[in-house]
């Protein structure tokens, strides 16, 4: 026997590549079916990548939920952010439009302004504990602010300068408890004026005093009350407010009105200082150098 054939290795090698291209042959022809080893090992398979892929695509979910969790943690986030910037928006368009309106107020004022020489000026301080008494302008004595110039809004008249330094100056508000801040009024009618004075504010019902009506005189509730321009100071026609109530005096000599200021005193942005351009000889009251 040929040495060839002795060698048991080679044999084999040979047998094993005749056996597997034939394999080969067999499984790549057309079938109608696998046979049974070609069975067992797709079974056997399909059911390895079963048990493999459940864990698998629970971690996957897992790990999806965790990242859709996180993702929507950061939009909500933005969110949050992107509603607070809207608020802060919002208030701060609210705030313009309100400063746009008081001063749209204080130039139409300014306008008709025709006997005294109109002074802007902005609130810079205000004290809680005097909250309805004073307020702090950024105008002083610079900018030829005086003592016991009158100070209006857009709406009305609010006060008088109580005191000025060099840059800064002090308004005492109408709503001021203080027995000197007396103003001399008017109150509008069809037939006649009728004179008064300002003096005194009810807390309770937020109204302005106007005190020593005649008692023989009708006053008319919603009539005007204007400054009369008789202290020597104020010019006259400033607007106060209106007649919402008159009541004799205990005495029943005099009347007292309540008067609903025209001005908001509470809420007080925008002023302006009036300085009168012509004077007029101050009269004598009561308490003479009070009355304005």
């Amino acid at each position: 026997m040929p040495q060839f054939f002795l060698n048991k290795r080679l044999m084999f090698l040979l047998v094993s590549i005749i056996i597997l291209v034939a394999l080969i042959g067999f499984s790549i022809r057309e079938r109608g079916q696998l046979t049974w080893m070609e069975q067992f090992v797709k079974d056997t398979t399909g059911f390895v990548q079963n048990i493999v892929s459940k864990p698998a695509d629970a971690v996957a979910d897992i790990y999806g939920s965790v990242q859709d969790l996180l993702n929507t943690y950061e939009e909500n986030r933005l969110l949050k952010s992107k509603i607070q910037d809207y608020h802060l928006l919002d208030q701060k368009v609210k705030d313009l439009t309100q400063e746009n309106e008081d001063l749209r107020k204080v130039l139409e004022k300014e306008e008709n302004l025709r006997d005294f020489d109109p002074i802007q000026a902005t609130v810079i301080g205000r004290n809680p504990d005097r909250w309805h008494e004073i307020i702090e302008l950024n105008k002083g004595s610079v900018n030829g602010i005086e003592d016991n110039m009158a100070v209006i809004t857009g709406d009305g008249l609010i006060g008088k300068i109580k005191s000025t330094s060099q840059f800064t100056s002090t308004v005492q508000l109408l709503s001021s408890m203080d027995p000197t801040n007396r103003i001399s009024a008017i109150v509008q009618g069809e037939d006649e004026e009728i004179k008064g004075i300002i003096e005194g504010f009810d807390k309770d019902k937020k109204v302005l005093l106007l005190k020593e009506i005649p008692y023989d005189k009708e006053v008319e509730e919603g009539a005007a009350v204007v400054s009369s321009g008789l202290g020597g100071v104020f010019p006259s026609d400033l607007f106060i407010g209106t007649i919402i109530e008159v009541v004799p005096d205990k005495y029943g000599l005099t009347q007292t009105a309540y008067v609903e200021p025209a001005a908001d005193m509470h809420s007080i942005n925008h002023v302006i200082i009036v300085k009168r351009k012509a004077t007029e000889p101050v009269l004598s009251f009561t308490n003479e150098g009070d009355e304005e």
